[in-house]
C-alpha cells in the first residue's frame, strides 16, 4: 500500500532535516528517509566538528524555532582578520579587519558544533507531526512523473509525493538516478580538520590566513577553543595526518604564530579531500537538489552549510508562495524559480572561492607582495570594506528569503 505525502526528502543530515523542518513550518506533509539514523552520526563528548553559521543563517535557526536550545552553545563571531602567511615569517603585517560594529545587525555569524545542532535537529524532527522519518532506509528506485514523485526502498515499500527532494550528499545517488551530471574538478588539496584548546583567549576574533599551500582558518569556539580548518596537498595530508598528537601540534603551530599561548589538541582529527563539484540542473520536473546535492565547494569562505542553508531558505520561499496562489509545487516552472534564485550565487560563490584558492595558494613572491598590498588598501577603504563584512554575514543579497528575514 502507498503512503502519500507532499514531500518526499531523501536524506536526513543536515540540509535534509532543516528543509524537513522549513516546509512543515507552513503545511506540507514530509516523509525524511535516510539510509542512516540520525543519532548514529553523533558524538557523545567533544569531538571538534563545528559549522560558522552566518547572521542570516543564524536569523533562519531563529524562524524554525531552533536557535534557543543552540544559543547558549553558540560563539559569536564578532571579529574577522584576513592576512598572508609564509613559513616561517608568519603572518603579514597588512591585513583585511572586518568588525561586526561597522553593521548595524549584531555579531556577523556563530560557530556552532556539530554535537548541538544534530541532536536538536533531531528533536524537532522527531517532534514535528507534519513529518515522518525514516531512518535505516535505502532507496532502491524513484520516479517522476508529470502527475506525482514516488520511491521505492530496498525493502519493496513504495511512496509517493508531489515534489522528491534529494540531500543527500555530494555523491548524490538519488540525482544520478535523475540523470543529472555534475561539473567540477580535484583542488590537488584535502582540508585538516581538528580544535584546539589554548592559553589565550581568542576574543570571538575568527582568522584566515592565505598560505603557498593552501588557506588556514582559526575559528573561535566556547571556553577558549578555536576550530582549525588547514589546507595541505593530498601527499603532504596524508603524512601529516600518521603523526601522533604531538608531532601534529609541531607542523600546525608554526603557520599561525603563538598569539593564542600555549595549544593542546582538543577531540579527534579529520581529513577530507576538496574539491568543486556543481550540479549542472537543481531541478527536474517533481525534483529538486539542495546542499551538497546541488554543490560542493572549497570551504575558503566557511560558506558549505550557509548555502545549503541558502538553498532551503529559498526553496521553502518559493514552495510557500506557490501554495497561496494555489499551484501545484512539483510543476517544473515553480522549481526553476527556486533554480534561477540558488544558481547564479552559487556559480558566483563557487567562481569565488575557487579564484581567492588559486590566486593565494601559491608561493610567488611578486604574488605575495601584492596579494598582502591589496588586502592592506581594501582596509583603508570603509565602503567596500562594509560591503565585505555584509557579504559574510549573508546579508549581501537584495531579497532574502523569508526564513532569513
Amino acid at each position: 500500500m502507498k503512503k502519500s505525502y507532499d514531500i518526499l526528502i531523501i536524506g536526513a543530515g543536515l540540509n535534509g532535516a532543516t528543509m524537513a523542518l522549513g516546509a512543515a513550518q507552513f503545511g506540507l506533509s514530509v516523509a525524511l528517509f535516510d539510509a542512516h539514523k540520525m543519532s548514529d552520526q553523533l558524538e557523545t563528548g567533544f569531538d571538534g566538528r563545528s559549522y560558522a553559521l552566518s547572521l542570516t543563517s543564524v536569523r533562519m535557526m531563529r524562524s524554525l524555532g531552533l536557535w534557543d536550545a543552540l544559543k547558549d552553545h553558540a560563539q559569536p563571531i564578532l571579529d574577522i582578520k584576513v592576512c598572508e602567511g609564509q613559513l616561517p615569517d608568519g603572518p603579514s603585517p597588512f591585513f583585511l579587519h572586518f568588525d561586526h560594529n561597522e553593521i548595524e545587525e549584531g555579531p556577523m555569524g556563530h560557530m556552532v558544533q556539530d554535537r548541538y545542532l544534530r541532536p536538536v535537529l533531531q528533536a524537532a524532527v522527531d517532534e514535528n507531526e507534519q513529518i515522518d522519518y525514516f531512518p535505516k532506509v535505502k532507496m532502491q528506485s524513484h520516479k517522476c512523473t508529470a502527475e506525482c514523485a514516488s520511491v521505492t526502498t530496498d525493502a519493496g515499500q513504495d511512496y509517493t509525493g508531489k515534489l522528491l527532494i534529494a540531500a543527500d550528499g555530494r555523491q548524490s545517488a538519488t540525482a544520478t538516478r535523475a540523470g543529472i551530471r555534475r561539473k567540477g574538478w580535484d583542488y590537488g588539496q584535502s582540508a585538516l580538520v581538528c580544535a584546539i584548546e589554548h592559553e589565550n583567549p581568542h576574543n570571538a576574533t575568527a582568522y584566515q590566513y592565505f598560505m603557498p599551500q593552501g588557506p588556514l582558518a582559526i575559528l573561535p569556539l566556547t571556553n577558549n577553543r578555536s576550530s582549525i580548518v588547514w589546507s595541505e596537498t593530498h601527499e603532504r595530508a596524508n603524512s601529516i595526518m600518521r603523526l601522533d598528537d604531538a608531532a601534529y601540534l609541531s607542523v600546525l603551530r608554526p603557520r599561525f604564530g603563538d598569539f593564542l599561548g600555549d595549544i593542546k589538541l582538543a577531540g579527534k582529527r579529520y581529513k577530507y579531500p576538496l574539491s568543486l563539484s556543481i550540479a549542472e540542473e537543481f531541478v527536474k520536473p517533481r525534483f529538486a537538489l539542495i546542499g551538497d546535492a546541488a554543490h560542493g565547494i572549497h570551504p575558503i569562505a566557511g560558506q558549505g552549510l550557509n548555502a545549503g542553508l541558502k538553498d532551503i531558505a529559498a526553496l521553502c520561499h518559493v514552495l510557500q508562495d506557490t501554495q497561496k496562489r494555489g499551484e501545484s509545487i512539483g510543476a517544473i516552472d515553480v522549481l526553476e524559480r527556486y533554480q534561477e534564485w540558488r544558481r547564479f550565487d552559487v556559480n558566483l560563490l563557487a567562481l569565488a572561492t575557487d579564484g581567492f584558492n588559486k590566486l593565494f595558494s601559491n608561493s610567488n613572491a611578486l604574488l605575495r607582495a601584492g596579494r598582502a598590498l591589496g588586502l592592506g588598501i581594501v582596509n583603508q577603504m570603509p565602503r567596500m570594506r562594509r560591503s565585505f563584512i555584509r557579504e559574510a554575514a549573508g546579508l549581501g543579497a537584495k531579497d532574502l528569503p523569508y526564513l532569513m528575514r
